[in-house]
């Protein structure tokens, strides 16, 4: 008896299919495919001057919100939910089908080669930080500065690794790569380098660099946390050795990433996880370990997160890179534009004109980021994120860009496909109120966070502490 199939393309059927490739922006968005339905997207949160709004989504770069087609996988898949490559149960057939068919989602989403693998991980940083421990030994490692931690930590715990700092220009990037790789000795090297900054949103030249690694017998690894929902990957035709990304970046917030790549280092390395399911047999003083994904995929697999990871990508394909990209473009253009009539200039690496996703870090003069943030969120329902963003040496070279910021770091806004138009314009709106009347609300500093002074706000009480016989604040907002 066959056992049934969870099939991703039905599961993202739910999205509105789009015209041709000459379909116009305007056409997209009349026939209502964008915002895509997101979970949550028409959630009303609580203002500390009264009231509520529609929560303003600008957080996606930090964690996207879970696509309504995603969650509708996960319903789907709940009620077979049971043990994966245990059990001899239907049901257990029916999770080992949904977790090998999500693997293969994964790999067609990123234009694999036949040969690469797919191991899931929980996000980008396991993902990356699995790759460095299977790096073999005496191997040197090549990053930028300008790279999130995730893609800078695990490298620098290595022997041999080599900083390139922060590239004044895109060329320079390419030369400072090439001047690097070309003087570098030794059998083994590896270029890891990210596909989006997830500071200023520029995107880098993957497919030069990978061009560049392999002419002097290196590999390449990219962080495509950022890249992923927003770029098409072809790892096949780029020639990528590497590539990592997370689920919660794709709007499927379930746990789980994935590395994908040549297998050959991962099958000789040390598991990531030890312990069951990683091996073919263990004696009383002796392991032997499997090869392939379940070689690093230790202990009862995330089959949840792989599928809602699957469904993401199914649903990305559905909606068409292309169509997609001309919908985030123009939410990009109208708040670049905006900021730079309220003048405050995003942060780039290489200039204004330097291609990018939908993400943009900026500072306001005479306010702190984070303080600013607060502000956007208690008194607008806005959400953005505040800070360096996991990515302080980058943070450091890009201070003195900075429009006169009064503290380190910056805010950044940053869209996706469910914001709105109508989001970016409350921001855009927001921020020139700030500037000309100054916050409603007194702030402090609670624990390295700025809070509302007598936040009289009630948070939902399935995460709320017990407030019993406690009245809330008197609220200090004008």
């Amino acid at each position: 008896m066959s056992t049934p199939q969870i099939d991703f393309p039905r599961l993202a059927s739910s999205l509105l299919r789009l015209g041709g490739p000459n379909e116009t922006l305007a056409g997209v968005t009349a026939r209502g495919a964008f915002p895509a339905a997101m979970v949550g997207g028409a959630l009303h949160v609580p203002l500390a001057t009264g009231g509520t709004a529609r929560y303003a989504n600008l957080d996606y770069a930090s964690s996207a919100p879970c696509l309504a087609v995603v969650r509708d996988a996960i319903d789907q898949l709940l009620p077979w939910y049971g043990s994966v490559h245990r059990g001899a149960g239907f049901v257990s057939n029916v999770m080992n089908e949904a977790y090998s068919a999500a693997r293969d989602v994964v790999h067609t989403f990123v234009g694999a080669r036949d040969d690469d693998t797919v191991i899931f991980t929980r996000n980008t940083t396991d993902a990356l930080s699995l790759l460095a421990s299977a790096v073999p030994d005496g191997a040197k490692v090549f990053t930028f500065t300008a790279e999130h931690h995730a893609n800078l930590l695990p490298w620098r715990a290595r022997a041999h690794h080599v900083d390139l700092g922060v590239p004044r220009t895109r060329d320079d990037a390419l030369a400072r790569a090439e001047e690097a790789l070309r003087r570098a000795r030794g059998a083994d090297r590896v270029l890891s380098v990210t596909g989006a900054s997830n500071v200023t949103g520029e995107l880098w030249p993957i497919a030069e660099l990978a061009e560049i690694a392999h002419r002097y017998g290196a590999r390449i690894v990219v962080d495509a946390a950022q890249l992923a929902p927003h770029v098409p990957i072809d790892m096949a035709r780029t020639n990528l050795d590497y590539v990592a990304l997370s689920g919660h970046k794709m709007y499927a917030p379930f746990g789980a990433g994935a590395l994908i790549g040549r297998g050959d280092w991962l099958d000789r390395a040390d598991p990531h996880l030890a312990g069951g399911g990683a091996v073919k047999r263990v004696g009383a003083d002796s392991v032997e370990w499997l090869t392939g994904p379940s070689r690093h995929e230790g202990g009862t697999p995330n089959v949840v997160g792989a599928v809602a990871l699957a469904a993401a990508c199914t649903a990305l394909g559905e909606l068409g890179h292309e169509a997609a990209s001309r919908y985030e473009n123009a939410l990009l253009d109208r708040l670049l534009s905006g900021l730079r009539m309220l003048g405050a200039e995003p942060l780039a690496l290489w200039g204004p004109h330097t291609k990018r996703i939908g993400l943009v870090s900026f500072n306001l003069s005479g306010f702190d980021p984070g303080a600013l943030a607060a502000a956007l969120s208690a008194e607008f329902g806005i959400g953005v994120r505040a800070g360096a963003f996991c990515a302080h040496p980058l943070m450091d070279a890009l201070a003195p860009k900075a429009s006169q910021a009064s503290a380190y770091g910056a805010v950044r806004a940053s869209v996706g496909l469910g914001t709105r138009f109508e989001d970016v314009e409350r921001l855009l709106t927001a921020l020139e109120t700030l500037r000309e009347d100054g916050p409603a609300c007194p702030y402090r500093l609670d624990a390295g966070r700025w809070v509302v002074e007598g936040d009289a706000r009630v948070v939902p009480a399935m995460v709320s502490r017990s407030r019993r016989g406690v009245s809330p604040p008197e609220p200090s907002c004008r």
